[in-house]
């Protein structure tokens, strides 16, 4: 079950950047479960990673490498996250890296992995060896929806995401797949995203570009409160294309590159497991950012709201409790008000003289919600992107490795 329709848009070549997919049978045979990116020699990579204390063996190599120079290659192996699995779990991550590395004439080091799956099963590091000559055969500039496909695990559909801009007389692309359905509350990226684009920037400028759009889209979303232990997010840029430099063109560049990650991670909460609603929790008039983030999250978090949202259930006293529960000071209730898709039932923390239950269940009856909470404590404002809780995602996680 997913939110909305949803198409894969056709993606432009980027100039630098080619993908393989092959099937290596890690959960399931037959299943395309193993990409390859091959980056541009001298391109410029930054990536950003999971804060989660027992981070998958992966991550823990993916950093290394990213610190130790060139990198050529992105190696993504679904089934399998390699997470919780000890000294014996690296060494697997670093040997699926020296396979890949032995079969296009670099170093292991030129290779960041990334895993998702099952936490706590051995990598099958011969399987992932045995599939990597077919992915590397498997390497074309147009590969992008089959890499979409190929990085999923409990998703329904892939997720890809594409922009064009111009940047002093010159087309600048950016293409963007992403993959995550539970296990959703980035704590600096989400369970997998990988995007490229054919502009020259430096490494430096390149990482502060992705962790200033990082925040503002895939660390706004939440399917279960959980962070992976595997969340990566890696950027490429070849350097095929239009130098970004000076204020206007970074300004330029970032904007397109934040709005692509939000459509991203926007994309992971619409295919969120068992979902049936697409949420957004906005939070104006705080004293602060991190009070509206508390109160935001306070309320995209609460089982009870989110199973009311799924009933259709106008039950407004859940979202007063979870405004409430949030840990901020000093709070004055008499001054909240909250709206539910334009309808107003809450006024200065009393029901609205006007609400009725017929029109709150009639917003809520929509498959997108807007819940507006106003605070009137200062000028912040900070939105979330949610979903609601329904029998399937029990089901689906209850299933999970059967």
């Amino acid at each position: 079950m997913a939110v909305g329709e949803s198409v894969f848009p056709r993606m432009p070549v980027i100039a630098g950047v080619r993908i393989g997919v092959a099937s290596a049978g890690i959960k399931k045979p037959g299943r395309r479960d193993l990409v390859v990116f091959e980056l541009a020699e001298g391109a410029s990579v930054a990536a950003t990673f999971t804060k989660n204390a027992f981070c998958a063996a992966p991550v823990t190599v993916a950093k290394r490498h990213l610190g130790a120079g060139d990198v050529r290659y992105w190696l993504v192996n679904t089934g399998n996250a390699n997470a919780g699995t000890g000294d014996a779990g690296l060494e697997a991550a670093e040997a699926c890296c020296r396979g890949l590395a032995s079969r296009v004439g670099g170093s292991a080091e030129s290779v960041l992995p990334f895993s998702t799956g099952v936490i706590g099963e051995p990598l099958p590091v011969e399987r992932i060896e045995a599939a990597l000559g077919a992915a590397v055969e498997n390497l074309a500039a147009d590969n992008w929806e089959a890499a979409g496909h190929g990085i999923l695990t409990t998703d329904t559909r892939p997720k890809g995401a594409t922009r064009s801009i111009e940047i002093d007389g010159r087309r600048v692309v950016l293409n963007g797949i992403s993959k995550g359905s539970g296990m959703i509350c980035p704590n600096m990226a989400t369970m997998l995203a990988f995007v490229a684009t054919d502009a020259k920037i430096e490494p430096a400028l390149l990482q502060r570009l992705l962790a200033d759009a990082t925040e503002r889209s895939f660390n706004r979303i939440t399917v279960d409160s959980d962070t992976s232990t595997n969340d990566a997010c890696a950027l490429v840029a070849t350097g095929a294309g239009v130098a970004i430099e000076g204020e206007a063109a970074t300004a330029a560049f970032s904007s397109a590159l934040s709005s692509l990650m939000l459509e991203l991670a926007q994309l992971i909460v619409r295919d969120g497991e068992g979902a049936t609603k697409f949420v957004t929790v906005d939070v104006r008039e705080a004293s602060s950012q991190a009070e509206a983030l508390e109160i935001a999250y306070s309320v995209a978090h609460s089982p009870l709201v989110k199973t009311a949202l799924y009933a259709s259930d106008a039950n407004w006293g859940r979202l007063l409790m979870a405004v409430g529960k949030a840990p901020v000071e000093q709070f004055d209730v008499a001054r909240v008000a909250i709206e539910l898709n334009g309808v107003s039932i809450v006024e200065a923390g009393a029901r609205a003289p006007g609400y009725s239950e017929e029109a709150g269940s009639a917003a809520l009856a929509r498959e997108e919600i807007e819940i507006v909470i106003r605070l009137g404590r200062g000028e912040w404002r900070e939105r979330v992107w949610t979903s609601d809780l329904s029998h399937e995602y029990v089901s689906i996680n209850a299933d999970y490795r059967s």
